[in-house]
Parts: structure tokens; C-alpha cells; sequence
């Protein structure tokens, strides 16, 4: 019998998402996601001082405001026609690899694992290890929900298959928990050079104001070597015990097979080489980015501005009562085509790229311990398994940028606003490819666009009808129980959404 189910909102995630499913036969034949607000952020920005864009573009997000920060000072930087230090250069991959890693554990414990953790053997728990004695007393006093109930913020929950060995769910309730320590430490460890997260006032178009000294350089490296010892030791083994006990989610919530990385964190100060790869994955290949293929759909989004149009040329006019539209996200498309952005794509990208690569000797590993190939990797598990991947390479990464930091030298490159000129500025947000493309006018922004990694995954359909990624994902889908779709929370939250970044 064909039903409609709508889920409103999905919860743990950023942000209003509503999902629309079309159930027939026990499968989902169609998928509609909505972000339900408008925020008008390009608005905002309109006539002001671009000065303000790198502050105010913050504030779209507070789980992943610096890579927001970043590329709107590297807007402003191709206007200017300058580059930041190295040691300014060295500082803004430090403040944004910090913001993403804490970002990703975030997502693993405190948003997607719940969707598979059981706390019911955590409640019947007799035995006589203190860890987990203790573990149990601070769930049943509620201490997770400020005290509301016992067993927050586990509970309610959708009825389905969760872990069933009771020791993986204790263990895994039990780093969930060490996962807020670590998530504090990475907000401070960010904020010795940031000066403070989430909305960092350090950086600003040319650089970072906040100069380096040793003692700065000793703190920042003394957190990153516990939290280095997290991601090896508990967070990708926690991924591969999950995609143990999960096997079909390897082959569930499957994608297009388009993928789109941008790159981030430069490794040279005219940023032509990077850390995370940029490209176009399809087919098995990767092929270099061209911008100008970028365009944004709206025809079944809350806007009368134009459609099919670049970020330079496109507009943000909200139209709330606009007929056939379903959603505050607009549809980007590369070439006509829905891509799918986020750490899968640059773990991939950096895989197809280069055999000898540290992404495919980890991802490597990782799919040798449980049975897998690459090709399975655009998947719901995948996603979180190139999350962890990612969280590594970055923090691995930071080891050494840390230590090349040279107390005394420039952290910023000085500059003139000129009266106009046009910009853009990419990078990886910890979800994926993330572009602001700014003009100016009379030294003021006479236009500001930015397009985000949700509103790629998140996007409703485009003008030729077709579905955006977690929307094409989800169809397909075996639901057990249409009243407890487990199945299909636990695919879109796969794809870590942000709607308060994706809305416009």
C-alpha cells in the first residue's frame, strides 16, 4: 500500500529539514527535502563595508564558521589582489583544522551514532567496572538533559535494529561521552590562535591578527596530541565497529556517483597545492574543476530570481508563496549535473588521484577490515567512514603546520580596498565544497553569494526535474516500518546537513 511519510523536522542536525517520502511496497519511491526558513544572509550583506563580510558570513553557522570566514576573506583577497604570510597562511589552516575536527566528532557521536546505539543494556548493567558503573549512575540521573529524564538525550528514539551486543553499546555510550571532552578541547585549542570559537575575530582578508609565540605554538600542540590519540584509538575504531555491525549500510543510501571537492588548506602561500584535493569525481575518475560550470536552479525554490545563473550573476529574492516550490534551498548544479559534496568527495578525489597518497593507504586499511572496496563507498557508511579519514589526515597535518609557525614574522599582508572588482574564495567546510563569490561597487558589496556544501546534498529538484543527492539516495530505500523510518534518518544525517548554512 503507497503511504506518505513525512518527517518534520529530522532532529540532530543544524538547522529545519523536513523530508517528504512517497512509500510503496515497503520502499521509498520518492524523496522531497525542504529547508523551511529564510535567512537572507546575501541581503544582509548588500551595501555594507566587504570589511564586515568575513564577520557577519560567520555567523550563518556555529558549527563550521571559520571555513565561512576564510573563504570570505579569500574573496576579498582575489579583489585585492593579495596573499596572506605563511604564517598567516600556517594560522588559518591551524583555526580551521581545529573548527573541522571538532565538527566531525561532533557529528559521529553526538548526531548519527545515536541512530544505531541501544541504551537499554547500559540500563541493566550489574557488573562491577567502575567506568561503567559510574557511566550508568550520570544517565540515569538525567545529568545529559540538564535533569529532565533518565536516559536523555538518547531517548525517544524510532523502534528498529540497534546494536545488539551489549558491551559495543556500552562502549559506545561511554565515547560519546569522552566525545564532549574532546570536542571542548579542539574549541580551545582553535581559540589560542583564533581568539575564540566559534566566531573567530583573528581572521581577517590578508592573514590572521593573532601572532604566534612559543608558548601559544606549546598549547596548541599539547591538545592536538590528545586528540590525535581520540581519532586513532577510539574514533575511526568506533567507525569500523559500526560499519561492522552495519554491513548493509554499505551498499544503502547510495549517491549519484558524482562528487565535488574543491580542496582546502594550502600548502603554499599562492595556494596552488593543498592538502585536501579539489576535483570531479565520476565514474571512477577524477577530473580537475571548472567554476564556470556552476550554476544555481530555483524553479521548486522559494525565489523569483533568475535560474540556471552563476553565483556572480545570481540573486536572492525569497518568494515564499512562489508555486510548485518546496524548499529555501536553491539547486546547485555542475554542468547540468546534482554533485554531491562533503568529506567522501575529497577522501575520494585524493584516493583516484594519487596511489601512493596517506587517503588511500588509511581508506586502504580501513575497507581491508571489513570487507569492502572503494566502490562501496558512496554509501551511508562510507560517509562516515571518509569523515573519520579526514578528521585524521587534518589533524596529522596540524602536527606539522604547528611546528612551522616562526614566532616575530607577519601573520597579515596589508592592503587597499579598491572602488570595485569581483572575487571568489573555496575551500572544504567540514561538510564538503563551500564557495562565496562577492562584488563591489563604490567600495561597497554590491552582491554576495555564497553556495554551500548542504544546499549541493540538500537541494530540492533542479529545472529539468531531477533530485538532488540525499533526496536520490534515500529513493530506493527498504523502509520495515513506515511509522519508525529509521532507515532513512539514519541516510540523511549520513550526509551531515546544515540547513542554516544551505538556506539563503
Amino acid at each position: 500500500m503507497a503511504v506518505s511519510v513525512k518527517i518534520d523536522p529530522i532532529t540532530r542536525i543544524e538547522g529545519h529539514l523536513a523530508v517528504r517520502l512517497d512509500i510503496d511496497g515497503g520502499v521509498i519511491q520518492n524523496a522531497y527535502i525542504a529547508g523551511e526558513m529564510y535567512r537572507g544572509f546575501e541581503a544582509i550583506l548588500q551595501g555594507r563595508d566587504p570589511m564586515d563580510a568575513q564577520q557577519i558570513t560567520q555567523r550563518i553557522c556555529g558549527v563550521c564558521p571559520i571555513s565561512h570566514g576564510i573563504v570570505s576573506c579569500a574573496a576579498q583577497e582575489a579583489v585585492y589582489g593579495i596573499v596572506p604570510p605563511e604564517n598567516g597562511r600556517l594560522l588559518r589552516n591551524l583555526i580551521q583544522g581545529a573548527n573541522t575536527i571538532q565538527s566531525h566528532i561532533l557529528h559521529f557521536y553526538h548526531l548519527a551514532a545515536l541512530d544505531y546505539i541501544d541504551v537499554q543494556p547500559v540500563a541493566e548493567y550489574k557488573g562491577n567496572d567502575p567506568d561503567l558503573a559510574g557511566l550508568k549512575k550520570w544517565i540515569e540521573s538525567g545529568a545529559g538533559s540538564g535533569g529532565l529524564y533518565p536516559f536523555a538525550p538518547f531517548l525517544p528514539k524510532y523502534s528498529g535494529n540497534y546494536i545488539t551486543d551489549p558491551e559495543l553499546n556500552i562502549m559506545f555510550v561511554k565515547h560519546y561521552m569522552d566525545a564532549f571532552k574532546i570536542r571542548s578541547l579542539s574549541h580551545r585549542m582553535g581559540a589560542v590562535f583564533a581568539g575564540k570559537l566559534p566566531h573567530s575575530p583573528s581572521i581577517v582578508p590578508g592573514g590572521v591578527t593573532q601572532p604566534p609565540t612559543a608558548h601559544k605554538i606549546l598549547q596548541f600542540a599539547n591538545m592536538l596530541n590528545q586528540i590525535r590519540t581520540f581519532i586513532d584509538t577510539v574514533y575511526i575504531p568506533d567507525v569500523i565497529e559500526l560499519a561492522t555491525a552495519f554491513p548493509d549500510y554499505m551498499l544503502i543510501g547510495k549517491g549519484y556517483g558524482d562528487l565535488l571537492a574543491f580542496g582546502a588548506y594550502p600548502e603554499t602561500d599562492a595556494g596552488d597545492k593543498t592538502l585536501l584535493p579539489s576535483g570531479i569525481v565520476t565514474k571512477g575518475e577524477v577530473n580537475d574543476v571548472d567554476l564556470f560550470g556552476i550554476r544555481e536552479d530555483v524553479r521548486y525554490s522559494h525565489y523569483s530570481s533568475s535560474s540556471a545563473a552563476h553565483p556572480f550573476e545570481s540573486r536572492t529574492i525569497p518568494d515564499p508563496q512562489k508555486n510548485k516550490a518546496y524548499s529555501w534551498l536553491k539547486a546547485p548544479r555542475y554542468g547540468g549535473r546534482p554533485l554531491e559534496a562533503g568529506p567522501l568527495a575529497t577522501v575520494m578525489a585524493g584516493y583516484l588521484r594519487d596511489e601512493k597518497s596517506q587517503i588511500r593507504a588509511l581508506l586502504d586499511g580501513v575497507l581491508k577490515k571489513i570487507g569492502r572496496t572503494h566502490q562501496d563507498m558512496q554509501s551511508t557508511m562510507g560517509r562516515h567512514i571518509a569523515r573519520a579519514i579526514q578528521c585524521k589526515i587534518i589533524a596529522d597535518r596540524c602536527r606539522e603546520w604547528v611546528d612551522l609557525l616562526i614566532p616575530g614574522n607577519p601573520t597579515f599582508t596589508d592592503f587597499i580596498i579598491p572602488d570595485s572588482g569581483r572575487g571568489f574564495g573555496l575551500t572544504e567546510a567540514p561538510r564538503g565544497a563551500l564557495g562565496h563569490w562577492i562584488e563591489l561597487k563604490n567600495r561597497k558589496i554590491k552582491s554576495y553569494q555564497c553556495v554551500i556544501p548542504t544546499t549541493w546534498n540538500c537541494s530540492p529538484r533542479d529545472d529539468n526535474g531531477l533530485p538532488g543527492p540525499v533526496e536520490h539516495a534515500l529513493a530506493g530505500t527498504a523502509i520495515a516500518d513506515s511509522e519508525n523510518p529509521l532507515e532513512a534518518v539514519r541516510i540523511v544525517r549520513s550526509f551531515d546537513p546544515c540547513i542554516a548554512c544551505a538556506v539563503h
